[in-house]
């Protein structure tokens, strides 16, 4: 028994291993990381976080002529939810997204396929082409764009005109939002097809040839070993769209002088947040819409995703 619990004891009371010390070295290796992040870190903070907050703050509040300003709490976002205006506006990006992101996404899909398959003559300048637009400053697109679909000095209808067709009316309230639909997809198109390209340029040439020894052709190939193989990259480009959809501002801001009748004040819930603070002064129940439109982007990315990994995982199951 005393042989037993003598190591025991010895154990017990022996001293703790002593804590390595970092190195003089490791030490200034650390601190040079931080100090190449810190300015990073400022800028995220004074930039994105401080910002946030401040809107936050604001969104709890209501200016009144007689008290000023005045604590509400969360009646700015009960206003938000049962303001028509808002939730219109946010039916129409909806509806945008549901049109116009398959299409867009699915001719970057096409391109990205297309030259990937080096069969093109000429795919580093198609290439640069389908991105060039992308290069455009949103402002000047729209300004372009503007400027073709004009009713009366527009190269399009004028174009439509001389073959009997008519004037096409591209700025009413009927077609101003496929309009918009067109100049977006004209913008973005090449960025995607990038994205998509560069994740079909990584994937390894063993499985291609496998697939070709097997007699699998072009469509064959591209629809079960590359869109599989970059459905990572197809998802960051669905969600990159859905927060660009939610956040769209230029193109209804611009249009706005020359289609008055067809884009109003709460045509976008971004261009609304923006009329609410810097026209009618509402800064409060502005940062309230601010901070529901993010909620939104966040919820419907996290539901994109989330369909997404269901999908792999029941495919996977199959297999």
């Amino acid at each position: 028994m005393s042989q037993t619990t003598a190591p025991a004891a010895a154990r017990a009371s022996s001293p703790p291993a002593p804590k390595r010390r970092m190195s003089p070295n490791k030490r200034k290796q650390y601190l040079a990381a931080y100090l190449f992040l810190l300015p990073f870190f400022i800028v995220f903070v004074t930039m994105l976080v401080v910002p946030l907050v401040y809107a936050g703050y604001l969104s709890l509040f209501e200016s009144k002529l007689i008290g000023g300003e005045v604590f509400a709490g969360l009646a700015n976002y009960a206003r938000a939810l049962t303001d028509p205006q808002f939730l219109a506006s946010l039916g129409r990006v909806a509806l945008f997204f549901l049109i116009q992101v398959p299409i867009m996404l699915g001719l970057a899909l096409f391109f990205a396929l297309a030259l990937d398959t080096a069969r093109a003559r000429g795919s580093k300048a198609i290439r640069l082409l389908i991105f060039m637009p992308y290069a455009v400053p949103a402002v000047v697109a729209t300004l372009m764009w503007g400027y073709l679909y004009g009713p009366d000095f527009g190269p399009i209808a004028q174009i439509a005109r001389a073959v009997g067709l008519g004037t096409p009316d591209f700025l009413s309230p009927e077609s101003i939002l496929g309009s918009m639909m067109n100049i977006v997809t004209w913008e973005f198109i090449g960025y995607n097809m990038i994205i998509m390209y560069a994740a079909l340029r990584s994937i390894p040439g063993e499985l291609y040839e496998a697939a070709e020894i097997d007699g699998a052709g072009q469509f064959r190939l591209a629809w079960s070993v590359k869109i599989p193989a970059i459905r990572p990259a197809i998802l960051l480009t669905v969600i990159f769209s859905v927060i660009g959809t939610f956040q769209l501002f230029a193109e209804p801001s611009l249009l706005n002088a020359i289609a008055p009748d067809a884009i109003t004040n709460a045509f976008t819930p971004n261009y609304y947040a923006y009329n609410l603070a810097f026209i009618n002064q509402e800064l409060n129940y502005a940062a309230a819409i601010a901070f529901l439109l993010g909620l939104v982007i966040a919820v419907v990315s996290y539901i994109v995703q989330l369909s997404t990994e269901r999908a792999e995982r029941r495919e996977r199951n199959l297999t």
